[in-house]
């Protein structure tokens, strides 16, 4: 069994910066793909980034290309958020995929979830 903890999701201005991180206990971390996802207000959950289990092949949503990183180490996946826009307000969830290296943005394709953390742009 695999735990998600995220972290880091604050109130910040609009333009200003931002990391999230997500924590990997229960299981090897390495051997998953990661993924970020946002669910706006009153919107469906969506993709954001992905990351391969090597750490090598990153994949990101057009809205967020150029300012969003995602990136890891062993048992910790990040989101690097800067130039922040108020429509980047959701909450933000982490998830791990254990079907392969490799998951992109499908949201079936993830097999374990995070509580998610709130981030505010305003």
């Amino acid at each position: 069994h695999v735990q998600l903890v995220e972290s880091g999701g604050v109130s910040v201005e609009a333009g200003g910066s931002l990391r999230l991180s997500c924590a990997i206990s229960g299981d090897t971390g390495s051997s998953f793909c990661m993924g970020w996802f946002l669910r706006a207000p009153g919107k469906e959950r969506e993709g954001v980034a992905a990351i391969s289990a090597g750490g090598i092949r990153r994949y990101y949503a057009d809205s967020v290309k150029g300012r969003f990183t995602i990136s890891r180490n062993k048992n910790t996946v990040y989101l690097q958020m800067d130039s922040l826009k108020p429509e980047d307000t959701a909450m933000y969830y982490c998830a791990a995929g254990s079907s392969g290296s490799w998951c992109g943005l499908t949201q079936s394709d993830y097999n374990y979830w995070g509580q998610g953390t709130q981030v505010t742009v305003s």
